[in-house]
């Protein structure tokens, strides 16, 4: 948990798409909390826009030691590739996602890099996460601030729709990087903005009057996180203690804005062909790196009443290459015969692409954000909400905010100054006042498998058991907090487990999770096993040992805590959910 002696907070935002970091001194977010420093010196060699974040990519050499992070990883590599010494090094990008919707993580997860050669993925996210906190502490240093690395409360952003284990998995790969854990804080992504627009004037604010307050007590509005890799969302209320009330669990899947760019790719091996797309992407990363360089500065000016044409600038003479020597044909020549030749068409080095068909490639990701939020707001007690809050780097693309506006007529949409570093700054003031978010709702029902005296009435006669010399219940879901349950930030819940036997040197159990609010056994559809855990008895004896564990809920991650009841001792514990 955070600790008081800091002298600054660091917060590092690890993108899908691009990771960056923020800090500000103690003193200064007493005095002035929106005093937020972002790095301004990522080095682009490209689009100015995108110097405040770097690319999340990561270049290994052949031992797969740490080589560059970002645009260096970036560029660097493309020249590696044009030396033809690409097998002699490792090269990541958007590697984030391997940790959304995966079941089996651990910390043997494997990662295959861009050529599908395998690495640790522990090593890939803790080097990753190294290069941030070096970054960051050398341009400290540049400053003559001097700070240690101990003497900074370190903040990791992560989407609030990430299972228990993926969280865990982060915090590791942080740890290994060199944060210490007791100045380490995970915050969920969508919170982080909302905390960073209670801070904000109005005028900061697009889309608000001069009459709205969001930090005004009462008022409720629904934050959508809309990052490259995820669409994360929840309900806020602002409480009159000033902290934040969560209405409505975290919701959201994967539909960022890299989705939009897969259909980008698509369209393109559609006019070259799979096996040409391949060859660039493996064989000319400049080319292809300069081809969604460009894509990218289009997602961000595209706008709903576009008509006529969109111009992109590609390589073009990497292109027309290797399309003769692939195709046989010139570029101008594949593109008028593709299947959108009446749309597409070349004038120098712009490929010039209908507004409706770029506008299409949309389509897909605007409706599935859509839906999600209609679904959301479908809640009763999200009903009455007036104000949708956009954040993340893909809401500031036009057609999504123009989208969400017209679905949603009846509500006012608000999209502040700086939608793309919201959550990095609100993770700074998070870092100052972590208990900023009062409570939160529970996404899923947590509990332990537990015995109890058979109950024909009430149980399964498929789990009885005779337990030493007792008839017994087996695989019974004994439920802390339930899904959809409203709970307070740092609640604890205990439980009390016996030994059985003689001299017994520890006890086990197992916590299980549930997507069903009221789960009766462990192995009904939708349980699944969290982890085992395995407690140490100090100095066993003959009597019955009792050993009270306090799990807690309500915070950005589930904390546990084991006492051994003769002693009052703590007994060493941590989740192993990886």
């Amino acid at each position: 948990m955070a600790t008081n002696d800091h002298l600054l907070v660091a917060a590092l935002d690890f993108g899908t798409t691009y990771s960056g970091y923020a800090f500000s001194m103690r003193h200064e977010f007493k005095t002035d909390p929106l005093k937020i420093h972002a790095n301004q010196a990522w080095n682009s060699g490209g689009r100015a826009f995108l110097s405040l974040k770097t690319p999340t990519c990561l270049l290994l050499n052949a031992k797969k030691q740490f080589i560059a992070f970002g645009y260096d990883a970036e560029n660097q590599y493309a020249d590696i590739v044009m030396d033809d010494k690409q097998d002699e090094y490792f090269y990541f990008h958007r590697f984030k996602m391997n940790l959304h919707n995966n079941k089996n993580i651990s910390a043997e997860m494997v990662l295959e890099d861009i050529l599908g050669k395998p690495v640790s993925a522990v090593d890939v996210f803790s080097l990753s996460i190294k290069a941030l906190v070096d970054h960051f502490m050398d341009s400290v240093k540049k400053q003559g601030t001097g700070v240690k690395l101990q003497e900074i409360q370190w903040v990791l952003t992560i989407p609030a729709i990430w299972t228990d284990s993926a969280k865990q998995f982060m915090r590791e790969c942080a740890e290994k990087a060199g944060i210490p854990a007791e100045k380490l804080l995970l915050a969920l992504e969508p919170e982080t903005a909302s905390i960073f627009c209670q801070y904000l004037p109005t005028e900061k604010l697009h889309g608000a009057n001069q009459t709205f307050a969001m930090s005004a007590e009462g008022t409720k509005y629904m934050v959508a996180d809309l990052g490259g890799g995820t669409a994360d969302m929840t309900v806020h209320e602002k409480t009159k203690n000033g902290r934040l009330k969560e209405l409505h669990r975290a919701s959201g899947n994967d539909c960022g804005g890299t989705s939009v760019d897969g259909r980008f790719f698509q369209m393109l091996v559609k006019i070259l062909g799979g096996p040409l797309m391949k060859k660039i992407k493996d064989e000319d990363p400049s080319a292809y790196l300069d081809l969604f360089r460009e894509f990218e500065a289009v997602k961000r000016t595209i706008e709903t009443g576009k008509t006529g044409k969109v111009n992109i600038a590609i390589p073009y003479a990497s292109l027309d290459t290797h399309c003769m020597e692939m195709l046989g044909d010139s570029i101008k020549a594949v593109i008028a015969s593709c299947p959108f030749s009446n749309q597409i068409s070349l004038r120098g080095d712009k490929m010039r692409i209908d507004a409706d068909l770029m506008i299409k490639l949309f389509k897909p990701t605007i409706d599935n954000i859509l839906s999600l939020m209609y679904e959301i707001l479908q809640d009763k007690k999200v009903r009455n909400i007036t104000q949708i809050l956009l954040v993340g780097g893909f809401s500031e693309c036009r057609l999504i905010q123009d989208a969400v506006v017209k679905k949603f007529g009846n509500k006012k949409v608000i999209i502040p100054e700086e939608a793309g570093l919201s959550v990095l700054k609100g993770a700074v003031l998070f870092g100052h006042k972590p208990d900023y978010v009062q409570s939160r709702v529970m996404r899923f029902t947590y509990g332990v498998m537990t015995t109890q005296i058979f109950d024909p009435t009430e149980h399964d006669e498929k789990y009885r058991e005779e337990i030493c010399g007792q008839m017994r219940c087996k695989r019974l879901f004994a439920k802390f907090v339930a899904k959809n349950e409203e709970v307070e930030a740092g609640t604890k819940k205990s439980q009390c487990f016996l030994t059985v036997h003689e001299m017994q040197k520890s006890v086990a159990f197992e916590i299980f999770v549930s997507t069903d609010e009221c789960p009766v056994y462990t192995d009904e559809d939708g349980c699944t096993e969290l982890c085992k855990m395995n407690l140490d008895i100090p100095d066993p004896t003959k009597d019955e040992r009792a050993v009270d564990v306090e799990f807690v809920f309500g915070n950005t991650e589930i904390g546990i805590r084991a006492t051994d009841r003769i002693s009052g001792n703590e007994i060493k514990t941590k989740l192993n959910l990886i």
